[in-house]
């Protein structure tokens, strides 16, 4: 994967909290997507603006403990599996 790839949510595509569920979902017009929590914090960084590298740097300021080579492929399968899935894409 290309570290300066940006990425952003699918249009018509909405990332929230769930108070209730106490977890991130991803809503689209035919339902609902529930998120684990490295999901939801990779999720909640798509803006359209940061890269891959971006994201990393980001998640790697909040999770310090987690070693950057397993977080970066960690970051990088998901990024492929939310693209393959539809619910994101590169610009």
């Amino acid at each position: 994967m290309n570290p300066t790839t940006v990425y952003r949510l699918r249009p018509g595509w909405r990332l929230q909290w769930e108070d209730a569920q106490q977890r991130h979902v991803l809503l689209y017009p035919e339902g609902m997507v529930q998120l684990n929590e490295s999901a939801g914090a990779i999720l909640t960084l798509l803006d359209g603006e940061r890269d891959v590298a971006a994201l990393v740097d980001e998640l790697q300021r909040r999770f310090p403990e987690a070693p950057r080579d397993e977080m970066t492929a960690d970051v990088e399968e998901f990024l492929l599996d939310a693209a393959n899935q539809g619910w994101i894409r590169h610009e």
